[in-house]
């Protein structure tokens, strides 16, 4: 039995003018365009979210430059994996009888996944340029590819599909299928491209999945039906999860509650520990709020012992109310500013002994040696020579 080959495989663009949007490096002019043009071989690491277009783009720049494509994937491959590739490289490049020399592109995806050792095994070859590197990754690569492959890659970063460019591939895939304008209305194909968040290959899977389900009209209900829940792009330990958290506490400190909210509803929904989202919210009672109102850290505190004791999805009120609060809270930088050059001057000045009228004086000999002289047990006492060693006379930590 032979599997029909999917949607989403079937509208792949096979040239560089068929890729819809990303018109940052796409554009005429613009970076990809160029070093496609230019017919020499380059590295390059693919950074962007998934279904934006870089095994596509990876495909076609290999077309341009009529290499041999090599695709292999960093969840299934291992060292022996490059070690073949490293070998057909090495004929395409001597030629033979029938073939004439020619250059090897290896496509990695998900080549975050590789380890240093993995990726130390194709270095070599991509510094001598007996293969040309195209990664793809969904990860920062500043902390996922090794520093030498970095060095000699171009990073570029593609962007999720903007709704109209996502329109735009149904569409596409609507006229090539031959679907008819009354089966998929402009309603449905606009819940498509909501649905999708950007993902192109998610759209097709969905308009796909719709078409199976029903031979009739593609209502915004089937669309619904194929779509089901869109799980929200997110990874605890990813890129999404470290923008989110930036997003909210700037939010936070902008004094944005709405924003605040948002993007603390995403991380919830997504599945993060709103215990380390209350955690972040009691440093930032200190850091950013302090002594503009003090109280903003009892509720810190409250809200983290609640969301310890009640848990999901209850203690969600807590974190909402506590987020809203911190929000709309006058804001001082102060105590942060203070700790900031305490710590220096601790650093600084690691060893100055403590002024002999502030240490205790238990026995009369250390009176006698000047311990506790002239100090008395009084509040607001302020001895003349002051409370700090000599060599910091003056100094004050507060603006």
């Amino acid at each position: 039995m032979i599997m029909e080959q999917p949607l989403a495989d079937r509208m792949r663009p096979q040239k560089l003018e068929q890729v819809v949007g990303q018109a940052h490096i796409l554009g005429e002019g613009k970076l990809l365009q160029k070093l496609v043009k230019a017919g020499k071989p380059f590295s390059l690491i693919f950074w962007g979210p998934p279904g934006s277009g870089k095994t596509t783009l990876a495909r076609i720049i290999a077309s341009e430059m009529k290499a041999d494509f090599v695709e292999i994937s960093a969840v299934m491959a291992g060292k022996a994996d490059v070690t073949k590739v490293v070998e057909r490289a090495r004929r395409n490049e001597q030629g033979d009888t029938t073939k004439s020399p020619a250059r090897t592109v290896l496509f990695v995806d998900e080549i975050h996944r590789f380890n240093k050792a993995q990726q130390d095994a194709f270095l070599p070859h991509v510094e001598s340029g007996l293969i040309t590197l195209i990664g793809a990754t969904t990860e920062n690569p500043s902390f996922e590819v090794i520093s030498p492959l970095l060095s000699r890659s171009r990073v570029i970063v593609l962007e999720p599909l903007a709704k109209k460019d996502v329109i735009s591939i149904i569409k596409r895939a609507a006229k090539t299928e031959k679907i008819p304008a009354k089966r998929l209305p402009d309603e449905s194909i606009d819940l498509i491209a909501e649905l999708s968040g950007g993902d192109g290959r998610i759209a097709l899977n969905t308009l796909e999945m719709a078409m199976q389900l029903t031979r009739g009209k593609i209502a915004p209900a089937m669309v619904e039906a194929a779509a089901q829940a869109r799980i929200p792009g997110y990874d605890k330990l990813g890129e999404y999860h470290y923008n989110l958290i930036s997003a909210f506490i700037k939010s936070l400190r902008g004094s944005q509650p709405t924003a605040a909210l948002y993007y603390m509803a995403r991380m919830l929904q997504a599945g993060e520990d709103p215990k380390f989202i209350a955690r972040r919210m009691v440093i930032f009672a200190s850091e950013d709020i302090g002594l503009a109102a003090p109280a903003a850290l009892n509720l810190a505190v409250s809200t983290f012992l609640a969301v310890e004791r009640i848990g999901m999805p209850e203690c969600q009120f807590n974190l909402f109310q506590c987020a809203t609060v911190m929000a709309k809270a006058p804001k001082s930088r102060e105590i942060t500013g203070a700790m900031l050059k305490a710590l220096a001057a601790g650093r600084d000045y690691p060893d100055l002994p403590v002024p002999l009228h502030l240490r205790n004086a238990p026995t009369k000999l250390m009176q006698d040696l000047g311990y506790q002289k002239g100090y008395k047990w009084q509040s607001g006492f302020k001895h003349k020579e002051g409370f700090l060693p000599p060599e910091l006379a003056g100094s004050s930590f507060f603006d």
